[in-house]
């Protein structure tokens, strides 16, 4: 039995669960109405009884198993931490935490608790992404050298929209380092490899853009040093682009993988032979390798969303497929390479 606290973005989560064979969701939270009446009419669609509540205190009181954090990016931790200490599981949307000292807390809560943790990075999960994880996995391009995530999106059409016209919404008082799980992400679940040195790089502030009430622009660059000394440059924010860019290249020392920068669905994959520099490229379109079928059905971000959560609930349940969730320390380790990187350019 599963809450969801956030009715915006938790639709998609919601989603998930509406027939889902192994969950049920039985109650939803978020201080605006009119989002709970959504809810209320989508659930009569599907059948289902779900409890609304507009409180997280009476929301956390129902009868449920886990909750899933889609509230504000900023206010992961807090929640998640409120959750697991009264018996909750937790799936977290992006961030996991928004200072070093939530991340600790984070990760004692999780360890104290003994509960189930997951991290929602749904890019982690894209057709391209997810293969190159198993490929990787595989032994196929050899072990890490140098990797690249880019998540490149211009919300500057969208901005009022998103930020509801509140100059003090999260998103106007981010520091530019501060999503980068998007682009970095998918790199660590890839390797399974943990950062241990970043430095931060940023480009400029439009002033003008965040005077107007728009997107102010920025881009933060995280170079990233790995456990075994790979690097990987991680670079996200809101530079302009069409369409937006999710592009991630892996080059180990077997060869490499790369996806496509214009919104092409091949993955490249070359691999050296027994002679230097001789190999083969395969150039192809990933298809999904776990429940396919209930992946393509479900949707939303490409079948990445149901992966999330899909995964979430076979971890609580003890299944083999729970392996492809992403844990607390893998969620900290993406995001306080964020925290960190702002702290160097400062």
């Amino acid at each position: 039995k599963i809450g969801v606290f956030g009715a915006y973005r938790g639709q998609t989560m919601m989603n998930q669960l509406y027939g889902h064979p192994d969950a049920e969701l039985v109650a939803v939270c978020d201080k605006y109405i009119p989002a709970l009446k959504e809810v209320e009419k989508k659930a009569k669609e599907h059948g289902a009884t779900v409890a609304l509540y507009e409180r997280f205190e009476d929301f956390i009181g129902h009868d449920m198993d886990a909750v899933v954090l889609a509230n504000y990016a900023t206010e992961h931790a807090v929640y998640a931490i409120k959750c697991l200490n009264t018996g909750k599981h937790v799936m977290s949307e992006v961030l996991p935490c928004e200072t070093m000292a939530q991340a600790v807390e984070l990760i004692e809560a999780v360890e104290r608790t003994g509960l189930v943790y997951t991290y929602a990075e749904n890019y982690c999960y894209m057709d391209r992404t997810f293969e190159m994880w198993r490929r990787y996995r595989n032994g196929d391009i050899g072990t890490a050298l140098y990797g690249e995530g880019e998540y490149i999106h211009d919300c500057s059409s969208i901005w009022p929209q998103i930020t509801y016209g509140e100059r003090d919404h999260w998103r106007n008082r981010m520091h530019p380092f501060f999503y980068c799980t998007h682009s970095l992400g998918p790199l660590i679940t890839m390797t399974g490899l943990q950062p241990v040195r970043v430095t931060g790089l940023r480009t400029p502030l439009l002033s003008q853009a965040r005077e107007e009430g728009l997107d102010p622009g920025i881009a933060g660059i995280e170079m990233v040093q790995m456990e075994n000394g790979a690097l990987f440059k991680s670079i996200h924010g809101n530079l302009k682009r069409e369409p937006s860019s999710v592009n991630y290249e892996l080059y180990g020392t077997k060869g490499c993988m790369e996806t496509q920068r214009f919104g092409e669905e091949n993955l490249n994959v070359w691999r050296e032979g027994e002679k230097a520099c001789q190999g083969t490229l395969e150039t192809y379109i990933p298809e999904k390798f776990v429940e396919k079928e209930m992946a393509s059905r479900e949707g939303g971000h490409g079948g990445s969303d149901f992966y999330a959560t899909h995964f979430f609930v076979q971890k609580i349940l003890g299944r083999p497929l729970g392996k492809w969730a992403i844990d607390v320390y893998q969620a900290v380790s993406m995001g306080i390479c964020g925290i960190l990187a702002y702290r160097s350019c400062l």
